[in-house]
């Protein structure tokens, strides 16, 4: 991603199109991806966690990585990142709702 001045639109209109196309190429559907990591960080944590937990833990991952990121880095791809695992996690919730 380029270093030009980004909208709040454009930002949310580069994480659709990261989601719904190269990383859904690349990983499949959301929700077997995150069911799969969930899956092995249950084992890990020793407790279960949910694929849409998961989708939050990497939206706070992608935070953590802004937040020490040092004044003028390029964190435009941390930042969209964490709206595509924030609509992830939406998703998944409603998902869930619905059964």
């Amino acid at each position: 991603m380029s270093s030009e001045q980004v909208d709040r639109s454009e930002a949310l209109l580069r994480a659709e199109a990261l989601i719904n196309g190269p990383r859904a190429v690349e990983y499949g559907d959301a929700l077997e991806n995150l069911s799969r990591i969930a899956t092995g960080w249950s084992v890990i944590a020793g407790t279960p966690i949910t694929a849409a937990q998961v989708a939050m833990m990497m939206a706070w991952l992608k935070m953590a990585r802004v937040a020490s990121a040092a004044p003028g880095d390029n964190a435009e791809d941390s930042y969209v990142d964490l709206l595509g695992y924030g609509a992830l996690a939406c998703e998944l919730h409603w998902r869930q709702r619905r059964g």
